[in-house]
């Protein structure tokens, strides 16, 4: 198949042109818009050519973002080794800062834990559902739980010494 279509590429003047090369080692190519055969015009066509050909599972995520876009034509000029390795540098800068504003938002959790302000969530077995009262207790606590508006009917056993004492 490529044989035959390097003989087709070649009888109607159709070469591609190496416009650069990554520093994954993959190549990129462009056909140039030209009259083809019977008067038709055959737009330009960009291509790339894997660095590894034997590699079975090739994806656009081999392809650095930037010379993605110049395949797909979402920009004009190819992009330069320069451009690319500054953009690599930017997500890495990008990367290292969400982590440090993870690392501090961990830091007030557990300080909101120690100081009382945040509830824990409860690590161990779970039983009844999480709309429940009692969720993730044994079973219904004889102290009331829930007051004003969220206070549900049949969420509060009174304990038999309080209901005795009326």
């Amino acid at each position: 198949m490529d044989r035959l279509r390097a003989l087709l590429s070649r009888s109607f003047g159709l070469v591609k042109q190496l416009v650069g090369t990554d520093h994954l080692g993959n190549k990129y190519y462009c056909i140039p818009r030209q009259e083809g055969w019977a008067g038709q015009s055959v737009r330009e066509k960009r291509m790339v050519e894997p660095a590894h050909s034997e590699e079975v599972e090739f994806g656009i995520e081999n392809i650095p973002t930037e010379w993605e876009a110049w395949v797909r034509g979402r920009r004009k000029e190819p992009p330069t080794m320069e451009e690319i390795l500054a953009n690599e540098e930017y997500r890495r800068v990008i990367k290292m800062r969400a982590q440090e504003v993870e690392e501090k938002e961990r830091r007030a959790q557990e300080k909101g834990y120690e100081e009382g302000l945040v509830a824990k969530s409860v690590k161990t077995q779970v039983k009844g559902h999480a709309s429940a009262t009692y969720y993730a207790k044994d079973e219904p606590s004889s102290e009331p739980s829930s007051t004003a508006n969220t206070f549900q009917p049949g969420s509060w056993t009174p304990s038999e010494s309080s209901s005795k004492k009326q």
